[in-house]
């Protein structure tokens, strides 16, 4: 199998953030909140690589423990985002009738509110924790899948294999999981790239305003906001999360390419 040079880069920076994340405590030099220095915003040095945050803190430590919160956040959304999205959207198409009508209505309905607003609003009046942000992220996401995961199965759901299935007494639970589900991965895993890129810049949006996670943690939307105001001295601490943001979007997106074209040549439709 020969991987084209673009995935490789994809892979390889993919590969490397979620190996930070995952050995955080391991490679980060200081702790994610401890003071180093009484100085701010030092430059980077051989102590300090990428030199001193707003309060003193090391800044490659920051970026390693707050890329670790970034995402584990994006990655637990994406995952609820994804399981709900897609089997509501599957079991909508399956049945059909009025069942169909009262899910995708109540979709449009969550839909036609900006997510970030909504998620400000609920923010505003619920405990900041990860796990709150977590679920809030995931299930206003999950509108999104259902609508992708809906169209996809109703197109599926008419196919003559699916049909022979019905017809052999088959439960929708098999219709869902046996039938529509190989056959609709190709759609879906290319969107799960994309709604991991959202919700890596959601958390993210949402920490620069302050509503995300919440300090002493780390993630790197927070660490743009604390350092912002170093830009006025032309001080680049803020630059360092937002290039990490960037290059862990591109890099996805990279892999996520890459998967859709392999999983859409090797799919055969059943028949």
């Amino acid at each position: 199998m020969r991987i084209p040079p673009a995935a490789l880069i994809g892979l390889f920076f993919t590969a490397l953030y979620f190996l930070m994340a995952i050995f955080a405590p391991l490679i980060a030099p200081y702790g994610m909140a401890e003071v180093v220095s009484n100085d701010i915003w030092l430059p980077p040095s051989s102590e300090f690589l990428l030199g001193t945050d707003n309060l003193g803190r090391d800044l490659l430590s920051r970026m390693i423990y707050g890329g670790r919160t970034t995402i584990f956040i994006a990655t637990a959304a994406t995952l609820i985002s994804f399981t709900t999205g897609s089997i509501l959207g599957f079991f909508a198409a399956v049945v059909g009738d009025w069942v169909d009508q009262a899910l995708s209505r109540f979709v449009d309905l969550i839909m036609s509110i900006p997510s970030l607003i909504l998620a400000l609003v609920i923010l505003s009046v619920t405990p900041i924790t990860v796990g709150v942000l977590i679920v809030i992220m995931g299930f206003l996401d999950a509108t999104r899948v259902f609508r992708l995961a809906r169209a996809v199965a109703v197109d599926i759901n008419v196919m003559d294999y699916v049909e022979a299935a019905k017809l052999r007494g088959e439960g929708r639970g098999w219709i869902i999981f046996r039938e529509i589900l190989p056959n609709a991965l190709s759609p879906l895993v290319a969107e799960m790239g994309l709604r991991f890129i959202f919700m890596v810049l959601f958390i993210s949006t949402l920490s620069f305003l302050g509503l995300g996670v919440q300090p002493p943690a780390a993630d790197w939307g927070g660490i743009v906001k604390e350092n912002a105001e170093g830009i006025t001295y032309g001080i680049g601490a803020a630059l360092y999360p937002a290039i990490a943001i960037s290059t862990l979007a591109i890099s996805v997106n990279l892999v996520a390419d890459w998967v859709l074209n392999r999983t859409t040549s090797l799919k055969g439709g059943r028949g």
